[in-house]
This record gives structure tokens, sequence and C-alpha cells, in this order.
């Protein structure tokens, strides 16, 4: 094992370099390129690291963001929000709370029942139906 390998817990060989760069790295996809974007199958989003429940597909909607947004995780222990204030701006990161992967970030202005959008990137996800 390298010794980056063992600094990151050996995420770089387990992920893609898109997954790395986007859940241990914080990165963001562009919009309208991850493969669950526009994704409509019923089933459970789960984290790409650690395989953890995170979305029910029933809680998925179109927000025309083009990414795959939420009303609401599947558990609220699922995940874990953080303050993210990179980019000059105050934003809600949220992360899977079981291995800490960086998926998203949630906004207030979401449709009922929560008015909350969870803003996630593809690359954080694997679908099972």
């Amino acid at each position: 094992m390298g010794e980056h390998d063992s600094a990151d817990g050996g995420w770089n060989r387990k992920l893609t370099p898109e997954q790395y760069a986007v859940c241990r790295c914080s990165a963001t996809e562009p919009p309208f390129s991850g493969r669950y974007w526009d994704h409509h199958a019923d089933g459970v989003y789960h984290c790409v690291c650690c395989g953890q429940p995170l979305f029910a597909s029933a809680s998925k909607y179109d927000s025309g963001s083009g990414w795959p947004s939420f009303t609401s995780p599947i558990a609220a222990q699922a995940i874990s929000q953080h303050r993210d204030e990179a980019l000059a701006m105050e934003r809600i990161e949220v992360r899977c709370a079981q291995c800490d992967a960086h998926l998203g970030h949630v906004f207030a202005d979401g449709p009922a029942p929560t008015g909350l959008r969870y803003c996630v990137n593809s690359a954080a996800l694997d679908f099972k139906d």
C-alpha cells in the first residue's frame, strides 16, 4: 500500500477518480452530467463509498438544478450536516454519517412537505432497486 493509500484509507483505490474527487475532496460534478440527475426508477440511493442507504426514490424530485434532488434523507441519522463557507458563501454541506463522504448540500428552497432540497452529486451515489 502506498503512502497516499494509508493517508486516505485506500479510498483512491476503491473509487473512480470522479467519485474520489467528489466524495473525499468535496468536488462538485457539472450539472446535468451525473447518471442520476434524470433517473426515475424506484429504489434506494446508497453511499458509493460505504453502501449506507441515504435517500429513497420516493423523496427524489426534479428541481431543475441538474443534480439529483431529494426532500429528505431515508433516515435523519444517515447523513450529517456541516457548515460550508467555501466559495465566499454560506451553505450546509451534507455527508454520509457512516463514512464522512461528501454528498452535496442542503438548501431551504425545496417543495413540501419539508421545504428542503438535498442537492446531491450522482458520483456519491449507488442506486439499488
